[in-house]
């Protein structure tokens, strides 16, 4: 039995959704349903398997299970708001980050620093474009965020 074997009549048999709040809870004892993992998405266990509660709301609306992956618009893992979530390729969904990794030395998306001005860079279509030098972090930054805007269909610009 695949994950996927979950259908939307099981699910609202167990589970109320709450597409305004984006809040499960159970149908028998009223109360929320799901534990925060690390990185603040919520995991709900169904007749035993665990599921992602943003996956689980959209199989609750729609009735079916999203064909790829499922973006948080506004980037928030904890905001299950049926108005927050899209169904995405792995690549837009990459598309909508805005932080830099951890290990960033800049702390900015798409900078990086050469000698003594910063450069900036995009991946667009499978190649990596430079998008010029500058002097400052944040006029490096600032290029990089408006080639993603043009670049990156999938990058929810008015949630950033």
């Amino acid at each position: 039995m695949s994950k996927n074997d979950l259908t939307a009549a099981r699910l609202r048999e167990l589970l109320h959704y709450d597409p305004e709040t984006g809040v499960f809870t159970h149908r028998r004892t009223g109360k929320p349903a799901g534990n925060a993992l690390p990185d603040g998405r919520l995991r709900i266990c169904v007749d035993y398997r665990s599921y992602k509660a943003h996956r689980l709301a959209w199989l609750y609306v729609h009735g079916d299970w999203p064909n790829g992956c499922v973006d948080h618009i506004n980037r928030d893992p904890s905001d299950n708001r049926i108005a927050n979530l899209r169904d995405t390729t792995k690549a837009e969904n990459t598309q909508n980050v805005t932080a830099a990794r951890k290990s960033s030395r800049l702390g900015l998306l798409g900078v990086r620093k050469v000698w003594r001005r910063y450069a900036a860079r995009i991946k667009a279509d499978g190649q990596e474009r430079h998008l010029g030098y500058y002097d400052t972090p944040e006029e490096a930054h600032a290029a990089y965020l408006g080639a993603k805007r043009e670049l990156h269909p999938g990058f929810a610009a008015d949630h950033f």
